[in-house]
């Protein structure tokens, strides 16, 4: 976690308890849970309040457009690319044939 080891937790969470002691760290936790809420909630407002505009501008941003047009794309690429590979391929096989003979499968 963050590239931190297990001795070097121990030893920031022992510090941590001498310099605010056992009843302190509760508080702490609970304290930093609610500020980790808290930006959660305003990053959540504030990305909903951008698609509210943007919607209400008419520019379309719709996520699902957009990874269905990028899909769509990766798929017309990887089948030009399979089709390709798969002629590079039995050329390839045929040249070796053609130098060797056919081959023959083994057991």
């Amino acid at each position: 976690m963050f590239g931190i080891g297990g001795g070097e937790l121990i030893l920031i969470i022992f510090i941590a308890l001498m310099l605010f002691g056992s009843d302190k760290i509760p508080e702490i936790a609970r304290a930093m849970g609610k500020g980790m809420a808290q930006l959660k909630n305003a990053t959540n407002e504030i990305k909903s309040e951008i698609q509210k505009g943007a919607e209400a501008n008419g520019i379309d941003t719709s996520m699902k457009e957009l990874t269905s047009t990028f899909s769509d794309e990766v798929e017309k690429v990887k089948s030009n690319l399979d089709s390709n590979m798969l002629t590079e391929v039995t050329k390839v096989k045929e040249d070796i044939e053609n130098l060797t003979g056919p081959i023959k499968r083994q057991l």
